[in-house]
């Protein structure tokens, strides 16, 4: 019975002691220096406003644009690099807070999610080979038209033309590419990317009339009103003081 008691009380000193180490790992970890995360999820193949650098980093004008808010609301930014056709289902599943992806605020998103206040315009342009008989958005009608999947051109063109003319692709170069190789008429894509995508290819332009043009906003998850309205008062700050215009001027530089 004695040795009993004595096992017992070795073991009920252990428990205590792993108790109070346990405890004291948990206070370090959320101590009054840690910072919540912010984390944004994005489609990294979006130049200007989203790329991967030579050194692995997701870099562009959405980036610099979240970590300038993230910095307002005391929070770390981490960002997550997704399909671009996801991104909306993952933040309104909660697996991400925010996009920021060169998204452009329409009725149909609304339905998932909310937009913040507009930080950016947007153009959906229409490259084409050289010497392409396309010339204008009029001449589209019974073409096949190349676009990335779930974007506001995929959109608007399955809208327009009817899905058996137009062609999704996975990302902007991929459709690019299949211009280059005859798959596609042409393709419709944001400007700026649009810029980067024809002066990476020979033999491409832009035309000079627009398909579509629209605004760009942060989606936010629509239970997450609090996250909601501190972002706006954050870009509030931001274009006040210049950072915004700053962060766009950085990458798009006034022609």
């Amino acid at each position: 019975m004695k040795n009993f008691k004595k096992i017992f009380a070795v073991v009920l000193a252990l428990a205590m002691l792993f108790c109070f180490a346990g405890c004291g790992a948990k206070d370090t970890n959320s101590g009054a220096d840690a910072k919540a995360k912010l984390v944004m999820g994005t489609n990294a193949a979006f130049p200007p406003y989203e790329y991967v650098d030579d050194n692995g980093t997701i870099v562009g004008i959405d980036a610099e644009i979240a970590k300038a808010i993230a910095d307002k609301l005391n929070m770390e930014l981490e960002i997550k690099d997704m399909d671009f056709d996801s991104l909306i289902t993952a933040c309104a599943g909660g697996s991400i807070d925010v996009v920021l992806a060169g998204l452009t605020v329409n009725e149909e998103r609304k339905l998932s999610v909310n937009f913040s206040d507009t930080y950016a315009t947007g153009i959906q342009a229409i490259i084409v080979k050289e010497g392409s008989d396309i010339a204008t958005a009029d001449d589209l009608e019974g073409k096949t038209i190349g676009v990335q999947a779930g974007t506001t051109g995929d959109i608007y063109c399955t809208d327009d033309y009817g899905q058996e003319n137009v062609k999704q692709y996975k990302t902007g170069v991929e459709a690019v590419m299949a211009l280059q190789n005859g798959q596609v008429d042409c393709v419709i894509i944001d400007n700026e990317p649009a810029k980067s995508f024809v002066a990476a290819n020979e033999g491409l332009k832009i035309l000079d009339t627009e398909y579509a043009v629209e605004d760009y906003a942060i989606a936010v998850a629509k239970e997450n009103t609090e996250l909601l309205e501190k972002i706006n008062k954050a870009m509030a700050e931001l274009k006040a003081d210049g950072t915004i215009d700053n962060i766009i001027n950085k990458y798009i530089p006034a022609e």
